[in-house]
C-alpha cells in the first residue's frame, strides 16, 4: 500500500550556522505537525483531546518550505534548515509475531458502536484478500462483546437458579414459571425505554436488566404466594374473588417498591449530560422503564394467569398440608 507522504530531512550544517541544534529542531517540528494536547473538553457523554498544532495549509508542501522557525540568529524559513519533499512511501508498517501488521484506527461518532462494527465485518467478508493476508477487528468494541457474552452467560444460569429455588419452594414447575412470567414484562418496557432514549445496548443495560429481574420475580413472589396463603389459612376458595383480594391486597407494596426506586433513579435519568453519570444513565433508564411495565401489566396480566394456569398446583400443594406460610 503506498500512500503520499512529505519527508523533512534536516541539514546538519544548516542548522548549525543558524545556532539551533537538530534535536530542538525536530521536536519543535513534532510538536507544530503533531500538535500538542492542552486540554481535554467534556461534551455530554463524551470527551475531547484539544490538540493545538499547525493548520493543514502549513502542513501542506508549500506551507512546511515557508514556515517559520525561531533561531538564535531570528526567524528563517525552514527550507533552509531541511530539505522538504512529497513523494511516495508505504504506510506504517510494525512486525508483530514474526508478521508485518498495518494498524488503521477509527472513531466512531454519532452511531452505535455495534452498528459501526457490524457494517466493517460485512464489508471485510465481501473483500476478498491475497492469500496470507487477513484482517482483524479489535478496540474497545471486543472487550464490550467479551462482557456482554459473559454476562449472558451468568444471567441464564442466575435464572436456572432462581428457578431451581422456586420450584423448591412450591414444588411446582407451573407456579415457578407462573412467578417468572413477570422477568418479560418487566423487559418489554426497559427495551422500549432503551429505544425512545436513544441507548444502544451496553454492558450498562444488560446489568440493568439482571437488576430488573430481581425486581419483577419479587413481585411474582409477593402476589402467587399472598393467594396460596389465603387460601390455606383465611379459608378462601380457588376463585375470582380470592385472586381480586390478593392482588388488591398486595397491590400497595408492589407501588411501594417501584415508586421508591423510580425516586432514587430520577438524577441519573434526568441528568445524563453530567460528568460520572454516562455509565449508570442506561442502567437508571433500564430499570425505570422496566419498572413501569412490569408494574403495570403485573397487575392484570399474573391474577389473570393464575386464574387459567394455577388451579391444580394450586390444590395439589394445598392437600400436601402444612402451617408454613407460602
Amino acid at each position: 500500500m503506498l500512500a503520499p507522504q512529505i519527508k523533512v530531512r534536516v541539514d546538519f550544517d544548516a542548522a548549525a550556522r543558524y545556532g539551533i541544534s537538530t534535536a530542538q529542531l525536530t521536536r519543535t517540528l513534532q510538536t507544530l505537525v503533531d500538535g500538542e494536547k492542552v486540554t481535554q473538553i467534556v461534551e455530554g457523554n463524551r470527551r475531547f483531546d484539544l490538540v493545538v498544532r499547525l493548520p493543514e495549509t502549513a502542513r501542506s508542501l508549500d506551507g512546511l518550505q515557508n514556515l517559520l522557525v525561531e533561531t538564535p540568529g531570528g526567524r528563517v524559513p525552514l527550507s533552509k534548515l531541511a530539505n522538504i519533499e512529497e513523494s511516495d512511501g508505504p504506510n506504517q508498517i510494525t512486525r508483530d509475531d514474526g508478521r508485518r501488521r498495518i494498524v488503521i484506527s477509527a472513531n466512531a461518532q454519532g452511531r452505535a458502536l455495534s452498528d459501526v462494527v457490524a457494517d466493517l465485518r460485512a464489508a471485510v467478508a465481501d473483500f476478498p484478500l491475497p492469500e496470507g493476508y487477513f484482517i482483524t477487528l479489535g478496540g474497545q468494541f471486543q472487550a464490550q462483546e467479551e462482557a456482554a457474552r459473559l454476562i449472558a452467560l451468568l444471567a441464564l444460569g442466575s435464572t436456572a437458579l432462581i428457578f431451581m429455588v422456586l420450584y423448591s419452594r412450591y414444588r411446582s414447575g407451573l407456579l415457578a414459571a407462573l412467578i417468572m412470567a413477570n422477568v418479560p414484562l418487566a423487559l418489554v418496557g426497559s427495551v422500549l425505554g432503551l429505544w425512545l432514549s436513544g441507548q444502544p445496548l451496553s454492558v450498562a443495560a444488560l446489568i440493568g436488566f439482571i437488576t430488573l429481574a430481581g425486581i419483577a420475580t419479587r413481585n411474582g413472589i409477593l402476589k402467587i404466594s399472598h393467594y396460596l396463603n389465603l387460601m390455606r389459612f383465611e379459608g378462601e376458595s380457588f376463585s375470582p374473588a380470592m385472586i381480586v383480594r390478593g392482588s388488591l391486597e398486595r397491590l400497595t407494596p408492589v407501588l411501594m417498591t417501584a415508586l421508591v426506586a423510580a425516586f432514587a433513579l430520577v438524577p441519573l435519568l434526568f441528568e445524563a449530560e453530567q460528568p460520572g453519570t454516562e455509565i449508570l444513565h442506561p442502567v437508571a433508564v433500564v430499570i425505570f422503564s422496566g419498572l413501569i411495565s412490569s408494574t403495570l401489566l403485573d397487575t392484570f396480566v399474573t391474577p389473570a394467569l393464575f386464574w387459567l394456569y394455577g388451579r391444580k398446583p394450586a390444590e395439589r400443594l394445598l392437600a400436601e398440608g402444612g402451617d408454613e406460610a407460602l
